[in-house]
């Protein structure tokens, strides 16, 4: 599976562990989502561009690098929502666009309710923001919307995934790399991921 990364860090496998757990409160599943979206981010911008840069430090002169690509996050509402704090906190110049896609629950296949596309989409790189790489279809289907935009260099970040998901997703947008917590079993015949965590949206909001 060409680029598709599954972090084996020992922080996002504790917090992935305490997301699967069916009595983790809504305060705590969304703090371990924010703690796993930072922590997959920083793996996922590893090659953003960069420029040196001459400072000054208290001891003289030197040569650092600034990071000067723009960089966008881009969360499926509503469940990607609980990834943006992270990433901002790594990222503070980065700009959040919004996509509105839900499944429908006998088709599986996703329904757009909300689009705002942004002025400015040149030049930048695109954190997609999805916990649950599930059927693959709402990921795929967000990925069309932002290249519409103009945008073509997409970066997928979820927690968890299933290889019918990474199949799909990989299938109709091949360029765009996945980094995911971990990739689970299968789905099962409602189209959710085995063993997974539930609904990321309900477990973080507390619906």
């Amino acid at each position: 599976m060409t680029k598709v990364f599954a972090s084996d860090h020992p922080l996002v496998a504790h917090s992935l562990t305490r997301l699967r757990d069916l009595d983790t409160t809504p305060q705590e599943f969304r703090k371990h989502v924010h703690d796993i979206s930072k922590l997959l981010s920083y793996e996922a911008t590893n090659h953003l561009a960069t420029n040196p840069i001459e400072i000054n430090t208290p001891m003289g002169k030197t040569v650092g690098i600034e990071v000067t690509e723009q960089v966008s996050l881009v969360p499926v509402l509503r469940a990607g929502l609980g990834m943006v704090d992270g990433i901002l906190s790594l990222i503070p110049t980065a700009s959040v666009w919004h996509i509105g896609l839900k499944r429908d629950e006998e088709t599986l296949e996703p329904v757009q309710y909300y689009s705002n596309p942004p002025d400015d989409t040149s030049q930048r790189t695109c954190l997609l923001l999805d916990p649950m790489l599930a059927t693959g279809g709402t990921a795929s289907a967000a990925c069309s919307l932002i290249k519409s935009w103009g945008a073509d260099h997409i970066i997928y970040i979820g927690i968890l995934a299933a290889p019918e998901g990474i199949k799909r997703l990989q299938s109709e947008h091949s360029d765009v790399p996945i980094y995911v917590g971990a990739i689970d079993s299968h789905l099962n015949d409602i189209g959710f991921i085995v063993p997974g965590l539930g609904d990321a949206g309900d477990r973080q909001f507390g619906t």
